[in-house]
């Protein structure tokens, strides 16, 4: 009895499925995978280079309308030189989160705007009209070296990719890997079914936009409102401004670093096999 008892209660142990958790990545893991996303255009990957440019001049007309407005704060503003500069200054950081997210992609653009497209060829594992990029969808093959690549494809583009497995040819720039062509061999037998976007989705595609904007106006607010209020001596009206400004800058990045990680969670919560 004992010995059937101890067989049954094996049994039960090997059918057991126990759901093993992967294990999050170590930092250094996660600073090369950053470090990489920054190399390779950051937020700006996968776009058009022709485009990229285009919003890199946009954004250097708006660095120089900054430097004039700090500059007409800086000879005009009430108050001493120390409230003027720390009012003047905060128009700097708009060109400092401009040049970190734009630049690196400016560089990849222009240089992609003058190299020969690679070619990309591999069998399709999925493709969706959405992704984490806003106006882009994205591309997943399984290429002849065996791994899956994933890429960045305008959603016009993937219209003419079936539901079934096919060999996808792609012609992807070597920098930004901006996806130019699509091209499809073999047949078409399903459609591809395109689910609706959740709302979170959009949501987090507009969160890498946002968050540049919303730190340099809470810079520009915090210490613009308070070097215009009437305070002495100058020196301490100086220290408060710039404390203003940082603590509000504070605020806004542990808002939204809260506000990426609730997104993160209902975005990965919404995918098949998702966090338990």
């Amino acid at each position: 009895m004992g010995k059937k008892r101890l067989q049954t209660r094996q049994v039960r142990q090997m059918r057991q499925v126990r759901q093993r958790v992967a294990p999050p990545p170590a930092p250094a893991s996660q600073r090369k995978q950053r470090e990489r996303y920054v190399q390779a255009g950051g937020m700006l990957q996968g776009y058009a280079p022709e485009l990229v440019q285009r919003i890199g001049h946009i954004a250097a007309a708006g660095a120089a309308a900054c430097l004039l407005i700090g500059a007409l704060l800086l000879l005009f503003l009430p108050g001493g030189w120390p409230v003027r500069a720390v009012a003047a200054g905060a128009w700097v950081v708009p060109i400092v989160l401009a040049t970190m997210f734009i630049v690196r992609g400016y560089q990849l653009a222009r240089k992609d705007r003058r190299a020969e497209p690679n070619v990309v060829q591999g069998q399709l594992v999925g493709a969706s009209e959405v992704s984490t990029s806003l106006g882009l969808g994205m591309l997943m093959l399984k290429t002849r070296g065996g791994g899956n690549e994933q890429y960045l494809v305008a959603p016009e583009k993937l219209a003419k990719v079936p539901g079934n497995q096919v060999t996808v040819m792609l012609t992807v720039t070597p920098n930004l890997r901006h996806v130019r062509s699509v091209g499809v061999m073999g047949q078409r037998m399903m459609p591809r079914p395109q689910p609706p976007v959740p709302p979170v989705l959009k949501q987090l595609r507009l969160l890498p936009i946002i968050t540049p904007a919303a730190l340099a106006a809470a810079a520009i607010v915090g210490d613009d409102a308070v070097s215009l209020v009437p305070l002495r001596p100058d020196w301490a009206h100086a220290i408060v401004a710039g404390l203003a400004g940082g603590l509000l800058v504070l605020a806004v990045l542990g808002a939204s670093q809260l506000i990426q990680r609730r997104l993160t969670n209902q975005v990965q919560a919404l995918m098949p096999g998702g966090l338990q």
